[in-house]
């Protein structure tokens, strides 16, 4: 425990006492956002963030010290560990690295090794490696039937003696450093067939670049052009270096006699090309792999963290415009709360073109339900339907209407989920996708919990990574957003009750079926009354569960209750009320914090009680805007190169940031071309939901394919933080592709005859990329609905 301690707090650069306490509140099963909130005094002030990291650490290097002793057990019970293995294997610092050491260890009863020496052929192989003498002698009066001639039993020698050479850790880890040195990835195209059908990758059908610099997001790219077959990948490299290595390790350069010499040389060049190089080659890629699915997760992370808590319009009625052609344009009217009005389908294109009826129908549900905003979908016809609004708008001057674009990402997954058929059962699936794309606008966090995140398309490569590991990261993230904000409990639906600390989707149901049952909560003490909900339960959910308009004022405040008598000290020492108290900055503002310091209330929770009295309930996500589309611009054919135009980022990533300008395709704004001065890391220029002035670049209309930049016109050029290909880090604009299998692995105890296998993936690719269009509140994209 202290080991894991102590290397957490190293990574974190926190002392280990707070590593400690944040450890034992997460084992008694308290909540990150809860600690991060509500227990300040006992981790020192360690936030959200460092909790998040220590406890996915923890986790890990729980794992990692578990595994690392059943390792160490396997050895003692074979009889092979030593001091430098011991050494080796606790500095392994990542499960994989444990692995590699182990590899050549792990029992192998079905190794071409293994049957030799069953065979009785190990001590033939330690004869020929101790003694001068000829291998052909060595094995006279050796009897087999597995191994009938001499060429047999001399190939079951070379495995015996390639798998005790395997067993020098020390050797294998100077090989792969060597190699890595010279280590280079290659991609060629894998036919000529496919050059067509996979013609996104046309920039890797003749590819190679240094291992060691091969940006995250690229080598995704290249990975998922060989699961759908395009391209083939190779890890080359230099040969030399290993093999004078291993015949330094051998002194094969002195054995004698000649057919000794000889024989031990070819079987050091089998050990090199056979065994350890496909294992090395295996084990970089990996490496880089598992490197990149991590920061291509935190990629999605970050996005999906701002897009999250992108600002919300707010309780105002909104029209839900869900475009469509020959289906019509769907309609749905919600209230400020969210519910539905009214619902209608309007037919402004071909076959039917009733454009005038149309204009009709959207001016009579605006005006009979007062509507406010109009939120129109990002989807097919939807720059086309935005025309139509406008001219409605423009003959109705008299209504007060603003109208936003909205992505539509994921809305057709929520529409057909169980979730939208118990919230909306009296409504056609289609209509549904015009009512999310209305609360969306209204609150994006509230909408966008109810979908799977991967559904969104805010990732870098999402369906190329580790799926479970992705899925907690995501889960993560959204989890600490619906806290930050907090929800009203007599509004809020099952899908984000369900995020609040301490609550999971069967307590967060029994929420709302009480709520159905008894009314309104009026106090957070009622909570208490609901099954499976107690004390445990509510001690971490209380404070970001909030009652509006309640018996108790401080209910509608992110004031834990355990602080309520806290407050009551604070109010009595100012001869005043909680109701006169909360907002009141004059009288919070002269209070001295200090003074109301005890052992139940520390100075952290003492000042933070004090800002929320002075703004409560605050709401963490920025002022609501929206981006204006150039009207007379509607596809990318209309685009030229020097056009200036406002967009909205929808996506960003490791090489750029991806811009919805109203064209239906997303444009990409190169890291080189992010600001005039030099960028390191695109999320620290950019965000998702952000309003930006771009300048057309480039434009290629056959693929679809806008380059943007945000610099100065005439500014001068700037060394981008990463090699600059903004044609080949486009690739991941890929269409939905089935998952496909991959060829076995090889056993472990077998090794081939000198050529070189193609570097192996350590598990096959999961699935496609998604569209790269980010579900914005502001103003949509081009993404699958």
């Amino acid at each position: 425990m202290t080991e894991l301690v102590q290397q957490i707090a190293t990574e974190l650069a926190v002392r280990p006492n707070q590593v400690e306490a944040a450890i034992r509140l997460l084992d008694e099963g308290s909540s990150v956002p809860f600690i991060a909130r509500y227990r300040k005094e006992a981790t020192e002030g360690l936030d959200d963030s460092q909790l998040r990291q220590l406890d996915t650490r923890l986790h890990y290097l729980r794992d990692l010290f578990d595994r690392r002793e059943k390792v160490i057990a396997s050895l003692k019970e074979q009889d092979k560990l030593n001091d430098d293995l011991l050494s080796r294997i606790n500095t392994a610092e990542t499960k994989n690295a444990l692995e590699e050491i182990y590899a050549p260890y792990r029992p192998k009863r079905t190794s071409k090794s293994f049957k030799a020496k069953e065979a009785g052929l190990g001590e033939y192989a330690e004869k020929i490696l101790t003694t001068e003498i000829d291998p052909k002698t060595a094995l006279e009066g050796f009897s087999h039937e597995d191994y009938p001639d001499v060429d047999s039993q001399l190939d079951a020698v070379q495995h015996i003696i390639i798998d005790e050479w395997a067993q020098n850790i020390a050797l294998t880890a100077d090989l792969k450093q060597i190699f890595a040195k010279t280590a280079v990835l290659k991609s060629v195209v894998a036919s000529e067939e496919k050059k067509e059908v996979g013609k996104k990758f046309r920039d890797y059908f003749d590819f190679s670049e240094n291992l060691n610099k091969v940006p995250s997001h690229r080598l995704l790219a290249l990975l998922r052009g060989r699961q759908e077959n395009v391209l083939t990948l190779k890890v080359d490299g230099e040969n030399d270096g290993p093999e004078t290595r291993i015949h330094e390790e051998y002194n094969i350069g002195q054995i004698k006699p000649e057919s000794r010499h000889e024989f031990l040389k070819q079987t050091a060049t089998l050990f090199w090309l056979g065994k350890i190089r496909p294992q090395i080659e295996h084990s970089l890629l990996t490496e880089k792999r598992l490197a990149a699915e991590a920061e291509a997760m935190q990629v999605f992370a970050e996005n999906l963290r701002h897009l999250l808590l992108s600002a919300p319009a707010g309780a105002r009625c909104t029209l839900g415009v869900d475009p469509g052609i020959r289906t019509g344009v769907k309609l749905a009217v919600v209230n400020a709360s969210g519910d539905v009005e009214a619902h209608s389908t309007i037919y402004p294109f071909a076959p039917k073109e009733d454009k005038e009826g149309s204009i009709a129908e959207l001016a009579r549900l605006c005006r009979e339900f007062n509507v406010d905003l109009i939120a129109i979908g990002n989807g097919t016809a939807s720059r086309e339907t935005e025309a139509v609004v406008a001219e409605m708008m423009a003959q109705n001057t008299d209504l007060k209407l603003t109208r936003v674009t909205v992505s539509e990402a994921g809305a057709s997954v929520y529409s057909a989920s169980e979730l939208a058929s118990a919230e909306l059962p009296e409504l056609d699936v289609t209509i549904r996708g015009a009512v999310s794309i209305a609360r969306r606008l209204q609150d994006p966090l509230a909408e966008l919990v109810k979908i799977d995140p991967k559904s969104i398309g805010v990732g870098q490569y999402q369906h190329d990574v580790n799926q479970t590991g992705l899925a907690q990261t995501l889960d993560a993230v959204v989890e600490d957003c619906v806290n930050a904000v907090g929800v009203d409990v007599n509004t809020a639906s099952p899908a984000i009750l369900g995020y609040i600390a301490g609550l999971n989707k069967a307590i967060a149901q029994q929420i709302v079926e009480y709520r159905k049952e008894h009314g309104r909560f009026e106090n957070r003490e009622q909570l208490k009354k609901v099954p499976r909900l107690g004390e445990r339960t509510f001690e971490q959910a209380a404070g970001f569960l909030r009652i509006q308009e309640g018996e108790q004022p401080l209910d509608a405040s992110a004031v834990h209750p355990e602080s309520y008598a806290l407050v009551e000290q604070i109010v009595s020492s100012k001869g005043t009320t909680v109701q006169d108290i909360i907002a009141n900055s004059e009288i919070i503002r002269s209070i001295d914090a200090d003074t109301f310091v005890t052992e139940q209330y520390g100075l952290p929770t003492v000042k933070d009680v004090l800002a929320e009295l002075e703004k409560p309930g605050r709401d963490p996500r920025p002022e609501f805007r929206t981006a204006k589309f150039r009207e007379d611009i509607t596809e990318v054919a209309q685009l030229s190169e020097g056009l200036q135009l406002e967009g909205v980022i929808t996506n960003v990533t490791n090489f750029g940031a991806f811009v919805d300008i109203g064209v239906h395709q997303d444009g990409l704004v190169h890291i080189s071309e992010l600001s005039n001065g030099f960028v390191s890391d695109p999320h620290k220029v950019v965000k998702p939901g952000q309003i930006v002035q771009v300048r057309v670049l480039q434009v290629d209309v056959e693929r679809g394919r806008v380059n943007l930049s945000m610099k100065a016109e005439g500014a001068a050029p700037v060394k981008a933080a990463r090699a600059p290909r903004p044609q080949q880090d486009r690739a991941e604009r890929s269409n939905e592709r089935k998952p496909q299998g991959q060829r076995p692995p090889r056993k472990d105890g077998d090794f081939k005859r000198p050529q070189h296998s193609k570097a192996k993936s350590e598990k096959p690719q999961e699935q496609k990329i998604g569209g790269f269009g980010a579900l914005l509140l502001q103003a949509g994209i081009k993404g699958s609905k």
